[in-house]
C-alpha cells in the first residue's frame, strides 16, 4: 500500500469517527471548499449546506462502518467506491438505517492532504 492510499484510508476512518462523535469541525476539515455532494432526490449541495444539515441533526447519534471496495490513484486525484452501513438514531425517535455505496473523488491539496471534493451517495433504507 502506498502512502497516498494509506492517507486516503485514514480520511475515511477519520470521517467515520468524527461523524460518530458529532465533530463537525473535523468533518469539514476533510473536505475541499468547493466540495459537491449528490444524494438521491435533492439538488447537489456544498460545504455550507452540509454543515447546516449536520447541525440540524441535533442530538442524533450516528454509527456505522465503511468498507473501501475500490481505490484508484490518478495523480493528485483519486476515487474510492465505498460500501457504507450506517444508522442514525435521533433523540427520542426511531433509528434509521441506510446501506449502500458511495462514489467519492478526493483531491490532494497544496498542503499535501487528501480531501473529499465530490461525493455521490447512493445509500438507501
Amino acid at each position: 500500500m502506498t502512502d497516498d492510499e494509506a492517507a486516503i484510508r485514514q480520511v475515511v476512518e477519520t470521517w467515520m469517527a468524527a461523524s460518530r462523535e458529532g465533530d463537525l469541525e473535523t468533518v469539514l476539515g476533510l473536505m475541499t471548499d468547493d466540495v459537491v455532494f449528490m444524494v438521491p432526490g435533492k439538488e447537489p449541495f456544498g460545504k455550507e449546506a452540509f454543515a447546516a444539515a449536520f447541525k440540524g441533526m441535533g442530538e442524533t447519534k450516528v454509527d456505522g462502518k465503511s468498507e473501501i471496495v475500490e481505490l484508484k490513484l490518478l495523480g493528485d486525484w483519486a476515487y474510492i467506491r465505498n460500501r457504507i452501513d450506517m444508522t442514525a438514531a435521533p433523540s427520542g425517535g426511531e433509528p434509521v438505517r441506510r446501506i449502500g455505496y458511495t462514489l467519492t473523488l478526493l483531491r490532494k491539496e497544496g498542503d499535501e492532504r487528501w480531501r473529499l471534493t465530490r461525493d455521490a451517495n447512493l445509500l438507501a433504507g
